[in-house]
């Protein structure tokens, strides 16, 4: 798995080779469970606000309602595809998580974001493995 991920980033970095780092867009993602792979038919969603910066700082919070969340992270991949964790997001408070203060991407992980290659999920007992989910927006 960690070796498709690479070779992604490696694809993504040639492609963008040359290319200016672009400033991070305002947009909301909406996390759900037809995002996920494979996709669920879970009620709960979410509403993400994070941001990557040019330098990698990771900024910002998705808020949850109708799951009982475990867990919350940044992972890298492509829509349609399961990748690593690269953030752990911190619970913040009742249907809350924010990117901690030091959450950084490397560059190779900044490359892989800014072709859509980021998504968010939000763990559940009922899905330990994401019960929802949204591709990051760059």
């Amino acid at each position: 798995m960690r070796g498709r991920v690479l070779a992604q980033a490696m694809v993504v970095v040639a492609l963008l080779g040359g290319c200016a780092q672009r400033a991070p867009h305002d947009q909301d993602v909406t996390l759900s469970g037809a995002q996920c792979v494979p996709a669920n038919s879970s009620a709960a969603s979410a509403s993400s606000s994070l941001r990557v910066l040019p330098d990698g700082r990771v900024t910002g919070s998705v808020r949850h309602t109708g799951m009982l969340a475990t867990g919350a992270q940044l992972h890298a991949a492509l829509a349609g595809a399961n990748g690593p964790t690269i953030v752990t997001l911190q619970r913040t408070g009742e249907g809350s998580f924010a990117a901690p203060p030091d959450a950084r991407l490397t560059p190779l992980q900044y490359a892989l974001y800014q072709a859509g290659g980021v998504y968010v999920n939000i763990q559940s007992a009922a899905y330990p493995a994401g019960e929802i989910r949204a591709q990051l927006k760059p």
